[in-house]
């Protein structure tokens, strides 16, 4: 609302200072600001109004350190994060821009799923909260929605540039250019990186060229449902989720800003993907949003987010990879969420593999997910979180390798 206003100011009446809205890193900017104050002026308020409802969290006893101190904490406080996110993003962002539309779509979805799972448990006073099939379903409705988008809205292009031997090319800028729907991603650690979807039908016949949507969109519910639950799992320690999330989002901010800007994109040869730099603004209100709501959750927790902020920070996360074209990128930048979604699925699967071959079941770890097991080793919750941290790091720095390493 504000880059349209200002823009206005400037463009109608020159008012001096109101030119610099044009600028995406001066929105930017603005908007990692803006979100650390909601977090700060709106958190501690939320946080006393839920204790005021009583709105705490009902502590399952797993025999962990520390465990029976977080009981009665205030949950729902990913509404913090929500709203960190919403705010500076209506108010900085160009909101005619589909990036833009589809993120604010993907936010408000997941975050309305997540609160009505906490409101059950919260509110309704049952531990199982929304059943898993409705909220499996809300996250296919949102990849079947994200992957439509993508797949089929003319606004969603990549820059293709005319050679001079006539060839056609996503990488190398020239004079000779136009933008054109393409369903293109970028492959890690390749010379050629550009894979077009469309290349995987293209010797089944002309019958099956325009039904790759077929394949193209089951992977964006996958990615969202798997990405959305793997930071609702993570989110079982003080401060692990939204930290984690926190350097995610970093690493797709740079990715969106060096994909939206024709010179860098052409400097590092990497694909030009129009109108994606948009979403530096999205991603910096979103990495706000979660150091600011770590002053709150950091050990030891003053709130917890709840499935209301966790599910939303997984589908943020991976609707903003699809969109700047880094979905195979997911496994390595997301390297913890896929390491926790990773240790349910092993320890839960050999405790049945080994229930029904000797009679009863055995684990791989302590317990699951990954977490909980090093906290039954003894480590401290600080250290464990502060240890996920830094591996979250080192996949970010190698994740940001990738546009050169090839």
């Amino acid at each position: 609302m504000l880059y349209y206003l200002f823009r206005y100011l400037h463009d109608h009446f020159h008012m001096p200072g109101t030119g610099v809205f044009q600028y995406t890193t001066f929105r930017a900017g603005l908007a990692v600001v803006i979100s650390l104050l909601i977090a700060q002026i709106f958190g501690g308020r939320l946080i006393r109004l839920l204790q005021q409802k009583q709105v705490g969290e009902s502590i399952r006893d797993l025999g962990l350190q520390g465990q029976n101190e977080k009981k009665g904490t205030p949950t729902m406080g990913g509404l913090i994060i929500l709203l960190a996110i919403l705010v500076p993003v209506l108010l900085l962002a160009r909101l005619r821009n589909i990036y833009i539309i589809l993120m604010l779509i993907s936010t408000v979805w997941l975050g309305l799923i997540g609160f009505l799972d906490d409101y059950i448990k919260v509110f309704r006073k049952n531990k199982e909260g929304l059943s898993g099939r409705f909220k499996v379903l809300g996250q296919v409705g949102l990849g079947l929605t994200v992957g439509w988008v993508l797949f089929f809205s003319n606004e969603v292009t990549v820059r293709q540039y005319l050679l001079p031997n006539g060839a056609l090319s996503e990488v190398d800028a020239s004079k000779v250019y136009h933008d054109v729907h393409l369903m293109i991603t970028t492959v890690p650690f390749m010379k050629n990186n550009e894979l077009n979807y469309g290349d995987l039908f293209a010797t089944a016949g002309t019958f099956f060229n325009g039904l790759y949507s077929i394949f193209y969109i089951p992977i964006v519910i996958f990615l969202i449902t798997a990405v959305s639950n793997g930071a609702n799992i993570t989110d079982g320690l003080d401060g692990l989720a939204a930290g984690t999330s926190a350097i995610i989002g970093i690493t797709l901010a740079i990715f969106a800003f060096v994909s939206g800007n024709a010179l860098l994109a052409d400097y590092l040869d990497v694909m030009f993907i129009p109108d994606s730099g948009e979403l530096v603004i999205f991603c910096t209100a979103f990495v706000g949003a979660c150091i600011g709501f770590l002053w709150y959750n950091s050990y030891p927790a003053q709130v917890f987010m709840g499935d209301t902020g966790s599910l939303a920070l997984g589908g943020i996360i991976a609707v903003l990879a699809l969109i700047v074209r880094k979905e195979l990128l997911i496994p390595i930048l997301c390297g913890v969420f896929l390491i926790e979604n990773l240790s349910v699925i092993l320890q839960v699967s050999y405790f049945k593999y080994t229930k029904r071959k000797y009679g009863e079941g055995r684990r791989i770890l302590r317990m699951s997910p990954l977490h909980h097991h090093y906290q039954k080793l003894g480590y401290h919750e600080s250290k464990i979180v502060s240890r996920f941290w830094i591996v979250g790091i080192m996949l970010a720095v190698i994740t940001l390798v990738t546009l050169k390493l090839r």
